[in-house]
């Protein structure tokens, strides 16, 4: 029953975590809209999401470093979560000065993540209430 919880909640973490990121990225697009010769980035939400719960989602891990001797220390860098295969979008009319963002794919795209992420915080907040309430005795 626990693991199945834990399960549960790892999945919406990772969730979130990745919809952060993307909103970041669409943002970052957005900001650039006008920057000659930027190419517009984003990445496949849920080829990540089966990549970051295959990985057992250890997000806070962060990165281990390399040792090439026995006598070093062993170390881990912060921020080793995130997105892996940052792409480059494919443009469907490319501007004149080489840049790739389509602010309207580019609003669309922002929206849609905005409310998705905004859907999981509900179906996550509501699954939390569920348990909290049946924790508590009836009084």
């Amino acid at each position: 029953m626990i693991d199945k919880l834990a399960g549960y909640l790892d999945y919406h973490q990772e969730a979130l975590g990745l919809r952060h990121e993307r909103q970041k990225v669409l943002a970052n697009n957005i900001a650039n809209a006008d920057t000659p010769n930027y190419k517009a980035r984003d990445f496949d939400f849920s080829a990540e999401l089966d990549r970051a719960m295959q990985s057992g989602g250890d997000r806070e891990g962060g990165l281990s470093l390399a040792t090439t001797s026995a006598r070093h220390i062993p170390a881990q860098a912060p921020g080793g979560g995130g997105v892996h295969d940052l792409l480059y979008r494919v443009p469907e009319q490319p501007s004149l000065d080489g840049n790739t963002v389509d602010m309207d794919r580019e609003r669309a795209a922002f929206a849609d993540n905005a409310l998705r992420y905004q859907a999981n915080t509900t179906i996550l907040t509501r699954k939390i209430q569920g348990i909290k309430g049946a924790m508590q005795p009836e009084g």
